[in-house]
This record gives structure tokens, C-alpha cells and sequence, in this order.
């Protein structure tokens, strides 16, 4: 379908709204793939802030870029409104230092994130230190929110952050994610340092089915059936709802902090409709683990396997 006028007037819109513009599969917080990532991971580095629009949030969109600057591929960057290119480019100026060029000869400023630590967490990381050694605590959060600490060296770009008389450095690129982490510690056999991060998005928990069939037992699930009737008729698990029209208009009116989960036959297809509730808002998001077939074999047998 050819861009229309509306649509091409609502993307000059949007690419004029700011100096750096990315269209992206997901957010900046949250990217849904690995190109994305990699361009949000790069312009994390040299800015504290850009807009990002998501090309998942409407087929509209996400095709009618694709017309708009006759680029096949997302992401997408442009700066100043003019389209600089897709992921390889972004890299590949990243890596002459044509990029720094574009978005300015050097990086604005950007405040430090706000980052606490329990006492007990502090003091492991002081216990740590070797005296002497020029390395210090980074805390590092990916894209994907996989958080890591460890010791080594000053980076450029990284900013200090003061956990009560102990120097954390966050890189430039975790500064976003890393706003609001708190760095807790556990004590015991499994002693290990514990990361709350309020950025980080919702997932999908895989749920065992003895403790979704305990969760039922107490009213506290709600189960959905994503599978088709002709799957359906073979074999049900009773309190599961099949997630049909009617189904669904349920589901949308549940409060977004509702515990659901979804099955299928083993948990394959179910897994990417509870990612997709995700995406909606909702909180307690749970896949039935190996789905109606584990729940045949490890809780109610009368429930025929196929």
C-alpha cells in the first residue's frame, strides 16, 4: 500500500519533533530485538536523551516508515530530521567517529543515576578491595536488564555514583536502566548480592503445574487455553478458559495486576501469547510449564495426553 498523505504528515511529525529520533522494535528501556538493542545501546553512550517510537505499537507505522525513507529495515535513525541509516551504518559511524560528529562534537553532561545499597552490600564490596588496586565497583546494565558488577578500571564516560563512602561507575550506556537500582545483599549459604531495578520490564514466568495447580486451588489464577478446539476437544484442564472472543473481552477487563497464566500443549505457543499480554501492561504474566502435557502426567491423569 503506498504512503499516504495523512500518514507521511504524521511521520514529518514525529521526525521533527526531536533533534534524534529512533524507530525501533520496542522501547528505549526495552528493546524486542538485537538491532534495536545495538543502535539504543550505541546512542546511550553519547546521549542522555532521544525519542524513540515503537514500530511494534502499529502496522502502520511500522510499514509506512519503511515507505517513508526507502529503507527496508528497522530500526531506523534519523538526526536533525534527515535519516541517517539502519543498525550497520549506526555502527560502522559509531566506529569512524562519524557519529559523535553528528550528534555534536562531544556529549552533553549527563547527572549521575540514583543508586542505593543495603549497609551489609557495601560492606562486601569494601571487604573486596585490595588496597592499592586502581580498579573500582562498575555497575553495568544491558539492554535486555542483565545487571552486572564487578572491578575494573575507569572507562570514559563512566559517572560516579556515592554509595555511602564506596565509589560506584556506571557507563554511560546503563545510566537510563540503572536509575532507582538497588543493590541489596543476602546472607547464608547462598550469600550473593541482589538487584532491584524499577526499570526493569515485567517478564514471563514459567509456572510449574503444581504450583499453578495449587494457585488455582486458592482462587489466586486465572488460566486461559490458547490452543485450538480441535485440540480442545481431545483434552482440557477444567479451570482453563479457552481463549476464544469472548475470552479475550474477559481478559481486557481484568485488572492489570491479576495473576494470569496460558497454556497450550507443551508451552511453546502459550509462551508468546503470555509475552504479548506483557506487552499490554499486565504484571503477573505466567506460562504453564510443559502445558497440558506435564499437567496430565505429573497432576491429573484423567486428563488424556496426544
Amino acid at each position: 500500500m503506498p504512503l499516504t498523505e495523512a500518514l507521511k504528515q504524521r511521520l514529518d511529525a514525529i521526525v521533527e519533533s526531536d533533534r534524534v529520533v529512533l524507530f525501533m522494535k520496542g522501547t528505549r528501556r526495552a528493546p524486542q530485538c538485537g538491532f534495536s538493542a545495538q543502535v539504543v545501546q550505541i546512542l546511550d553512550e553519547l546521549l542522555p536523551e532521544y525519542q524513540t517510537q515503537d514500530v511494534l505499537s502499529s502496522a502502520e507505522l511500522r510499514d509506512g516508515i519503511k515507505d517513508y525513507s526507502q529503507w527496508p529495515t528497522i530500526p531506523q535513525l534519523y538526526i536533525d530530521g534527515k535519516f541517517v541509516g539502519g543498525c550497520d551504518i549506526v555502527k560502522d559511524l559509531k566506529a569512524s567517529g562519524e557519529l559523535e560528529q553528528l550528534l555534536g562534537a562531544e556529549a552533553p553532561p549527563v547527572a549521575p543515576p540514583k543508586v542505593t545499597a543495603a549497609a551489609e552490600a557495601v560492606a562486601a564490596f569494601k571487604a573486596a578491595i585490595t588496597p592499592g588496586d586502581p580498579d573500582v565497583l562498575h555497575l553495568q546494565v544491558s539492554s535486555t536488564f542483565e545487571h552486572d558488577l564487578f572491578f575494573g578500571p575507569i572507562e570514559p564516560g563512566d559517572v560516579e555514583v556515592d554509595l555511602g563512602g564506596l565509589k560506584l561507575y556506571v557507563g554511560r550506556s546503563s545510566i537510563a536502566r540503572a536509575q532507582g537500582v538497588h543493590i541489596g545483599y543476602l546472607d547464608g549459604p547462598n550469600a550473593g548480592f541482589k538487584i532491584d531495578n524499577p526499570n526493569q520490564p515485567p517478564q514471563v514466568v514459567e509456572l510449574s503445574v503444581q504450583d499453578a495447580k495449587a494457585m488455582l486451588d486458592k482462587g489466586e489464577l486465572t488460566l486461559f487455553d490458547v490452543r485450538p478446539e480441535s485440540e480442545g476437544d481431545i483434552a482440557r484442564i477444567a479451570a482453563g478458559k479457552t481463549l476464544n472472543d469472548e475470552a479475550v473481552d474477559f481478559l481486557k477487563s481484568l485488572p492489570k495486576t491479576t495473576p494470569i497464566a496460558f497454556y497450550c500443549h507443551h508451552g511453546m505457543r502459550s509462551r508468546g501469547v503470555a509475552q504479548s499480554v506483557v506487552q499490554e501492561g499486565f504484571r503477573k504474566v505466567y506460562n504453564l510449564k510443559g502445558g497440558i502435557d506435564a499437567w496430565s502426567q505429573v497432576v491429573d491423569s484423567s486428563v488424556p495426553r496426544y
